[in-house]
């Protein structure tokens, strides 16, 4: 979710007053709501809520079955300070814009989790004093959305500061601690010897910090991929990782391993299809990984007009694909076969009316039937061929 995320994510205020207007479901996003399956959060697709044109998502669900969603970003204020915002403009304690789209997914019986953190802007971990302050401004987010999961987005620049990854970790296990049941995922760059140094050095820090989240997932792409036998390498290099530094046998290392995809056409060029989302797909669920996820829902959607994978888009995917097609996949993660779209029959067409005749005179209402179509006249109307101009008295009903 790298350089693409930082350039599109500053038009959350421009974007956050059109989002306010979506329709709010009875009930407070705050209020107790039922948690879904962990395995449903494991499959969330990431989706900006403020930017990148945001799609509909009762529509996502309607049509693909999707239940939850990942939200991104929250990060520290641009001006500076300890609070969380929605992209570093938005502050969550006076939200009014992912509220409703929150209420709106509960409504129709999802959920959603939160991602902090991502490529771009400063992170809470880097503006807070200590993991017990990061950890405050995070449970501000769970408190407001009543939240049943969480990410933590841990990638470059922030990565590379030892303290904020110090604070980070601290914090996700004092969350995980103080709400009891919180899926907490943490998501990192991947290269193809499974993730780089940085990578291991915030495992190395986890370790110290006695800190085990639900899963650590790595986003292969960005890094010279070449379709879904790279990714899958990628992803047997990295359980290799999670076994030597925890100590873990391999199967217990891919219970705690995700794999975070980019659809479509990536930052750098990379182009991964649908084909390689089964593909990678099949070795998560074969191999009993925890998560299987995507950035993101607002790409999931073909280029219009269609570019094959000639631009990489925060709103479309650049290959051809049908509306939500990747979002399917992680349906299919979370044990759901997706619903088969149900085809628009074809009209029958009935028995003709009586034929036109040159001769005779119509009046307006009066029905005939001329060139396999019936036809209705608009006016008083005689020796006038139906369908002969477009602005002329006969309206066309359809095929007889």
């Amino acid at each position: 979710m790298k350089q693409l995320r930082a350039c599109l994510g500053a038009a959350a205020a421009v974007t956050l007053a059109a989002a306010g207007t979506t329709a709010l479901v009875a009930g407070s996003a705050s209020g107790a709501t039922t948690a879904l399956s962990n395995r449903w959060y494991a499959a969330a697709p990431y989706l900006m809520p403020l930017d990148n044109d945001p799609p509909d998502p009762s529509a996502i669900m309607d049509a693909t079955g999707l239940k939850a969603f990942q939200l991104a970003f929250v990060l520290a204020p641009n001006g500076g300070g300890c609070s969380p915002t929605w992209g570093g403009t938005a502050p969550v304690s006076s939200d009014t814009a992912v509220e409703p789209m929150i209420n709106t997914i509960r409504g129709k019986g999802g959920d959603v989790s939160v991602s902090i953190g991502g490529y771009g802007g400063t992170k809470l971990g880097q503006a807070c004093a200590d993991p017990a302050a990061t950890a405050a401004a995070y449970q501000q987010v769970i408190t407001k959305y009543g939240l049943h999961a969480i990410d933590f987005d841990l990638e470059e620049p922030e990565y590379e500061n030892t303290a904020a990854i110090h604070n980070e970790i601290g914090a996700a296990k004092i969350l995980q601690q103080n709400n009891p049941g919180l899926y907490v995922s943490v998501t990192t760059a991947g290269t193809a010897d499974g993730t780089g140094w940085f990578g291991k050095q915030m495992l190395l820090e986890a370790k110290s910090q006695g800190f085990t989240p639900n899963n650590f997932s790595i986003m292969p792409f960005d890094g010279g991929f070449n379709g879904a036998a790279s990714q899958t390498s990628a992803l047997t290099n990295f359980n290799a990782i999670l076994q030597s530094t925890f100590g873990w046998d391999q199967a217990t290392a891919y219970a705690h391993e995700g794999f975070s995809g980019m659809n479509g056409r990536s930052d750098t060029g990379e182009i991964f299809t649908q084909a390689d989302f089964q593909t990678v797909l099949d070795y998560a669920t074969s191999h009993n990984m925890d998560r299987f996820t995507f950035w993101s829902l607002n790409r999931d959607r073909q280029c219009s007009p269609p570019d094959n994978g000639g631009r990489t888009s925060g709103t479309c995917s650049s290959v051809a694909q049908g509306d939500w097609d990747f979002a399917k996949d992680s349906v299919k993660f979370a044990g759901v076969t997706p619903p088969t779209p149900t085809p628009t029959p074809t009209p029958t067409p009935g028995s003709c009316k009586s034929a036109w005749n040159a001769s005779t005179a119509y009046t307006g209402g009066d029905e005939v039937s001329y060139g396999q179509h019936d036809w209705k006249a608009k006016w008083w109307t005689q020796n006038e061929v139906p369908g002969a101009s477009q602005w002329g008295p006969w309206q066309d009903e359809g095929a007889c």
